[in-house]
């Protein structure tokens, strides 16, 4: 259970709300959703699914209908007909939210991978969202991982991406700075994700149309982020002060796309803050929140 003091110690994951699944343009594609109050969707990072959002889900349910999914070809949700890239990931992020039927405006929340797809999401369809926040997000900086920049080597990338519960292991390390998270379940979540048919395929399709040998592509980056920063939107940056993937000065970059955004910095957190700071995690967006409703 979560500890309501704001960390993870030693225990497993919460439960997480049962599964759904729906049609979204023929394809089959899993979700959570549950709470009461005005609609937010919650987006996972790459070779992750929406279990990553469930101690967030508790702090936030009780003033937010919260819909999380599975991104296309991650967890148990179908991979896309077409090429895995950013706008076609934010093309389905859409496509999810007709299928379920939500029509108010979303307060849309990504983690990494999860951010970038947020952010086009948003450059899409600017009115159907009322508020972006931004988790570690991509988009802001070369720099990344050097198993992400990996997969720009034909041949390497596909030993890399072979499923072993050591290689799951080494993953859940390197996304918490707290080693007591690196628990037997995330361990077996992890390995049970990159073992699912066609994983690898979809990893490596979205990571190679993002990134190359030298880190993340500027040329996606700058059409991107100079079309947002022109938009109204109230915009929350969040990260961990010792994130591993996407390091934390990506937050000074990020202030400059968007400088009116609240900030917040964890201390003493890896790539999730989500999971390592549940409680004040779900502080400072419900803050960040009932200002933006105040306004």
């Amino acid at each position: 259970m979560t500890d309501r003091a704001g960390g993870v110690g030693e225990q497993e994951l919460d439960e997480p709300a049962p599964d759904r699944w729906i049609s979204v343009g023929g394809r089959r594609v899993r979700y959570a959703v549950g709470g009461d109050g005005p609609p937010m969707l919650l987006l996972h990072g790459i070779a992750r699914s929406l279990e990553d959002w469930v101690e967030a889900r508790v702090e936030l349910e009780p003033r937010f209908t919260v819909y999380s999914l599975d991104l296309p070809g991650f967890g148990g949700s179908d991979r896309l007909g077409g090429p895995s890239d950013l706008t076609a990931f934010g093309r389905s992020v859409l496509d999810f939210l007709d299928a379920v039927g939500v029509r108010d405006p979303v307060r849309i929340v990504g983690n990494s991978l999860g951010g970038a797809v947020a952010l086009q999401a948003v450059g899409l369809a600017p009115a159907r969202f009322s508020a972006l926040i931004l988790v570690d997000s991509a988009g802001f900086g070369s720099e990344v991982a050097a198993e992400l920049r990996a997969l720009a080597l034909p041949g390497i990338n596909r030993l890399l991406l072979r499923p072993s519960r050591r290689a799951a292991e080494l993953q859940v390390r390197g996304i918490f700075h707290d080693p007591a998270l690196v628990t037997p379940s995330r361990v077996d979540l992890a390995y049970s994700l990159a073992s699912r048919a066609g994983s690898a395929e979809v990893l490596l399709e979205i990571g190679r149309s993002l990134g190359n040998l030298r880190g993340v592509r500027p040329e996606w980056r700058r059409q991107l982020l100079d079309q947002l920063g022109e938009l109204d939107i109230p915009v929350l940056l969040i990260w961990g002060e010792n994130d591993r993937v996407l390091p934390a000065r990506h937050l000074d970059a990020a202030r400059q796309v968007f400088p009116a955004a609240r900030t917040h910095l964890f201390p003493a957190t890896g790539h999730m803050p989500q999971i390592e700071r549940p409680a004040e995690f779900g502080e400072v967006v419900i803050g960040f929140l009932d200002e933006v409703d105040a306004d």
